[in-house]
């Protein structure tokens, strides 16, 4: 065993899981950025567009407020700083700073607002405590939660909120709307996991959802978590010069990650429960917003939820940490049945993120035209590519009409037209388009060196950068300048242009988003890599073994192979599991259930074999090795880790 684990440490931690997410950053105040004239004029510009208000949405997201967090801050369990800051939000406050688009300023205000509020009698929402909204049902004896935020310390204080408003009454149970992490990752902090094994409390999902809550970013999961630091912008504080929203909700928490599996499954719409003496009736809407995800209705309180399928800003069809594209026409065909179905017995609709729709004729209106905008999208991506647009092109091309977008939750706070169309583009096209000249471009290194060349020289290009930002054309100056760096430029004044560019680029943008991916490039420009956040055993025990076997393929450095192919079988008695591994011409092939013979059997508990790859060792857990022992360690040498840190807007 010996072997084993010196192997296994070795090769590092194999996958990323269940995550402990970064603690929040400290509200200082970020890197400061004069604010440019042109910039001024382009946030003057977008407030004159802006439609009137009408003050709906500052009522909606006031109304029934009761109370919020005793303290200015909730600690992470594991004592490495805060998990969720109010005093950053209560900050955000005040007329429109000239660092934030005035639109997006409106919204993120609102968005901030947090405590306890009442949406009608026996129905509650907790908001403002993560970025995502936790529903509180009254039942007749206990409550029924619904999407436990996205970390166990934000939904603890959440939940203790609603019982000292409310009263202290046990859960029982809990709905998962969809598979998305921050509708369940908080799920410990409202429920012991021994009364849901004794069957004290239910938990309520759509079918597919622990196969996708745990298999959704796990191939490509370090890619993405390292995406998700530019998206979320996690180095980035809470402040009129950081970022001021997600769009979805004020920020997304940091903590402890936490999953416990559905104890029943909603197979088909129509599907109907009673949960505690209150009636549900549920519509599956599988490949919207999530692979697995649902709506219910409450007929006896004439109140729909919609999940995360409706809004108060644009969703993404593709979001930018990356992702399989959405199927947007899918989309606006769950909100069509969703108007069908409920939509004359609501007279209250809530969501899985903002505020609440009060009125019937709101509620209809607001499903059917937030409806319309993504149909819009859909339609007109495909008809412009029909018309031989390409990706960029129909990116540039493509705006919701005003009848659409002066409704403020079709502005693109969290996704916008322009990544949506192209990424409608790519469901239908791919990335290529049409042009052989896209076909074999040369990599960012290599092409920014012949550009540099090509315009005569370093000091060419960063003079031309300058006269680019000066003019307020700051898309062109961060071409010119991203092209300088990966020509390999070292040259401190070029990166502090770019760092800047990206600051009055995030300064003058509605979409959050995208301001917090500028303000996250111009951070790591001046301080360097954000590593992704580490990992931990978590929702390892729920990952089927075939995933986490096609992880470790994935990571095999074909080098590393012996030239000999050979296969292992990995036993596992206490899961009844035995996998067929094979090693050959550079790949990995696996295989359940066969019982082939093998050059070298392991058997051993699967949880140990999750211990060990996760970096720490078998624990104790002596595998039995029957055949050829020194295979073992030569399959555990196979696997790298991939860095945490990887580079994004350098070389």
């Amino acid at each position: 065993m010996g072997g084993f684990k010196g192997s296994m440490c070795k090769g590092a931690a194999l996958f990323a899981v269940a995550v402990a997410l970064m603690p929040m950053p400290e509200a200082a105040a970020a890197a400061a950025s004069a604010v440019t004239e042109a910039t001024r004029l382009a946030n003057a510009k977008a407030a004159a567009a802006l439609p009137a208000d009408d003050g709906e949405d500052a009522d909606f997201a006031s109304r029934g407020f009761i109370g919020t967090h005793l303290a200015p801050s909730i600690p992470r369990d594991d004592g490495k700083g805060t998990a969720w800051d109010f005093a950053a939000l209560d900050a955000l406050k005040g007329p429109v700073p000239a660092t934030v688009e005035p639109s997006l300023w409106r919204h993120s205000l609102l968005l901030a607002k947090h405590g306890l509020f009442k949406v009608r009698d026996r129905v509650y929402q907790v908001r403002g405590f993560d970025i995502s909204v936790m529903t509180v049902i009254v039942g007749d004896s206990g409550y029924i939660i619904v999407d436990p935020l996205t970390t166990t310390e934000t939904a603890r204080a959440a939940f203790q909120l609603v019982k000292r408003h409310l009263g202290d009454r046990p859960v029982k149970a809990v709905i998962y709307t969809h598979s998305h992490g921050d509708h369940f990752g908080g799920v410990l902090g409202v429920v012991d996991p021994a009364d849901v094994a004794a069957g004290r409390v239910a938990i309520l999902a759509p079918d597919g959802f622990l196969e996708h809550a745990v298999s959704e970013n796990l191939i490509a999961g370090n890619a993405m978590a390292r995406r998700a630091i530019y998206q979320f912008g996690i180095p980035l504080p809470l402040s009129a010069d950081g970022k001021v929203s997600n769009g979805i909700g004020p920020a997304l928490s940091s903590g402890t990650l936490s999953l416990l599996p559905p104890t029943d499954l909603i197979l088909k719409t129509g599907d109907v429960r009673t949960l505690d003496g209150v009636a549900f009736e549920f519509q599956v809407t599988p490949d919207t917003e999530a692979p697995a995800e649902m709506n219910f209705y409450l007929p006896q309180f004439r109140l729909l939820c919609l999940a995360e399928n409706a809004n108060v800003t644009l969703h993404n069809v593709l979001t930018p940490r990356g992702a399989l594209v959405r199927d947007s026409k899918g989309w606006a065909d769950g909100l069509t049945d969703a108007l069908r179905l409920f939509g004359e017995r609501s007279d209250i609709m809530v969501t899985s993120h903002g505020w609440p729709r009060f009125g019937n004729d709101r509620v209809t209106a607001f499903i059917a035209e937030h409806r319309d905008a993504y149909k819009y999208l859909h339609d007109q991506s495909v008809r412009l590519m029909n018309k031989g647009a390409t990706m960029a092109e129909v990116g540039e091309a493509i705006a919701l009409p005003p009848v659409l977008s002066k409704r403020w939750f079709n502005r693109g706070y969290y996704g916008t037209m322009n990544h949506n169309a192209k990424a409608v583009y790519q469901r239908y096209l791919g990335w290529y388009s049409g042009n052989p000249a896209e076909l074999h471009r040369h990599p960012p290194e290599a092409i920014g060196s012949r550009y540099v060349e090509a315009m005569g020289g370093s000091e060419r290009v960063l003079a031309l950068a300058r006269t680019a930002h000066a003019a307020g054309d700051y898309r062109w100056a961060a071409t010119l300048l991203d092209h300088l760096l990966f020509a390999g430029s070292r040259d401190a004044d070029a990166k502090a242009l770019l760092a800047d560019t990206y600051r009055q680029m995030a300064f003058s943008v509605e979409g959050s988003l995208w301001r917090n991916m500028y303000l996250t490039a111009a951070h790591e420009l001046e301080k360097g890599p954000v590593a992704a956040p580490g990992t931990g055993l978590g929702m390892a025990r729920f990952i089927p073994t075939s995933m986490l076997l096609d992880l470790m393929a994935v990571r095999l450095v074909p080098e590393r192979a012996p030239a000999v192919p050979f296969s292992m079988a990995l036993v596992f008695p206490d899961a009844g599991e035995r996998h067929l591994v094979q090693i050959r011409n550079g790949v990995m092939v696996h295989e359940a259930g066969v019982a082939d013979a093998a050059d070298v059997t392991v058997t051993m508990p699967r949880a140990a074999f999750l211990r060990a790859l996760a970096g720490g060792g078998a624990g104790g857990a002596e595998p039995r090795i029957e055949g050829q022992a020194a295979l073992l360690p030569l399959f555990l040498g196979l696997f790298e880790t991939p860095p945490a840190d990887f580079a994004i807007v350098t070389p």
